[in-house]
């Protein structure tokens, strides 16, 4: 989304202070003796400090060392063992070992922030950390729990038969550890053929559950979602076949990320969800279908921050007049339009800029991706979207910055700066980026052809374009920024 704006989540440590506590770790390995000595010297606090920012299992292993130390994992506070595929393969036992090891040792006095643990659908495995956490949760104080399952073939090699069967597999699962999935915080699936009712009976066991997220997740072909839930805060669906997902009462949903639907009819409905915040939306458009904003946020009017993207391919949004659409965006606040089609108008994204009166950030990236595998397909002709404003002259008094990646110098993107200025009176800041460059584009499609860039290069362009945009404006003189 914006890259300026703080994730929401467990708070993240820096990556300079888990470089360190990294190397720290790795040289107390390497020379055992003395080192190992001398921070067996150390303060407990301080050495579980150290500990929790590796990671478990390198925790585990720097224990090792020394007796006072091998103590130390039983007291950790978070324990996170959360291992790439390849080596989630090499390990494959490990995680079930490690768990129930630290899980039945540690004492219950020691309260445990946070559990996350990503682990293969292997069925005995399965049980095994099943067991360990459920246990844990009716006997020891643990805040937050998340389970990642992969299953073995992943979605480019999974079959039909494959994901019924992992389906029936996690349904197990849920049906053999009553206790662990009844605390689970956290829960992420993928390559998943459920029956009808099964991810109800799922959110049913789930409780305390705040995020879900689905890859290549459904029903069934054009099968209806329908979720209720009391505690869920996130919810992630990307890929599957619901033909309709419909969040029927969600009354703590904040944040909803549906990417890759494959129906156009009606790919979401939003009914109870009075705390929706967030809310992006990324697919091609490859029918004659588009979304309303008005219809589709007529229950949502909480919505402050939305991110559309469209793959570079057809804009699957209807721009809609102002009296219709502001009821919806009254505190819509962040707009990030994402991957539109280089070759068409983007004076229609104004729509919105008309309709949500308390807008203050405008975010548009316009790039060709060929990456993107629809972009190769040109299954549907890309072609402008028509709009024209309710009132020309319309002003906005709130929209504080705009950025624009792929800016061009041409009467596209000249004018709809100047016309954004115009409307904006207290806009403060534009940023104009250069287009997108994407080093697997060229190597993937050598023989596809790049459009010449016409973004400005010197000091006396930048001085001209800054004059063509800002001379209309009798009131607003923002401070631009091309950045290359």
């Amino acid at each position: 989304m914006k890259a300026n704006k703080k994730k929401v989540g467990f708070i993240r440590r820096s990556n300079k202070e888990t470089h360190v506590a990294i190397s720290l770790c790795n040289l107390i390995r390497r020379r055992k003796g003395s080192i190992s000595d001398r921070l067996s010297e150390l303060p407990n606090d301080l050495l579980l400090n150290i500990l929790e920012k590796v990671g478990t299992l390198d925790a585990i292993r720097t224990c090792i060392l020394s007796k006072r130390l091998q103590k130390l994992p039983t007291m950790l506070s978070q324990i996170v063992i959360d291992l790439s595929p390849r080596d989630l393969f090499e390990m494959d036992g490990v995680v079930a070992e490690v768990t129930d090891k630290i899980l039945s040792t540690r004492s219950p006095q020691i309260t445990v922030h946070k559990l996350k643990l990503k682990f293969f659908l292997v069925p005995s495995r399965c049980l095994s950390i099943g067991k360990s956490v459920g246990l844990a949760m009716v006997t020891q104080k643990l805040d937050a729990a998340e389970f990642e399952i992969m299953t073995q073939k992943d979605f480019s090699h999974c079959t039909d038969a494959h994901r019924l069967l992992y389906a029936k597999k996690f349904n197990d699962f849920v049906r053999d550890c009553p206790d662990a999935f009844a605390g689970l915080t956290r829960l992420h699936l993928r390559n998943m053929r459920f029956g009808k009712s099964d991810i109800s009976n799922i959110l049913s066991h789930c409780k305390r559950l705040e995020f879900l997220s689905f890859f290549e997740c459904d029903e069934g072909v054009r099968s209806v979602l329908h979720v209720e839930h009391a505690q869920l805060v996130e919810l992630v669906i990307i890929f599957g076949k619901f033909e309709t997902v419909e969040l029927a009462c969600l009354p703590k949903l904040q944040r909803m990320i549906y990417r890759d639907w494959q129906y156009d009819d009606n790919p979401l409905v939003l009914g109870f969800v009075p705390q929706l915040s967030k809310l992006s939306l990324a697919c091609p458009y490859f029918s004659g279908k588009t979304l309303n904003l008005s219809k589709l946020l007529a229950n949502a009017p909480t919505v402050s921050d939305l991110y559309l993207e469209f793959r570079s391919e057809k804009i699957w949004i209807q721009p809609e007049c102002s009296k219709v659409l502001a009821p919806v965006l009254a505190k819509l606040r962040f707009v990030n339009l994402d991957h539109l089609p280089e070759e068409c108008d983007i004076s229609w994204t104004l729509f919105l800029l008309e309709a949500a009166p308390y807008l203050e950030e405008l975010c548009i990236t316009v790039w060709d991706h060929k990456c993107r595998i629809e972009s190769q397909k040109s299954v549907s002709k890309k072609t402008d979207v028509k709009w024209e404003p309710s009132d020309p002259h319309f002003k906005q008094k709130n929209l504080a910055r705009l950025t624009i990646y792929g800016f061009q110098s041409d009467d596209n993107f000249i004018g709809y700066v100047r016309r954004v200025i115009q409307a904006a009176a207290n806009i403060r800041e534009v940023s104009l980026h250069a287009r997108k460059v994407c080093p697997l584009c060229f190597e993937k499609f050598p023989q596809a052809a790049v459009r010449p860039s016409s973004y400005p290069r010197t000091s006396e362009e930048f001085g001209l374009l800054r004059e063509k945009m800002t001379a209309a404006s009798a009131t607003a003189s923002p401070i631009i920024h091309f950045r290359s």
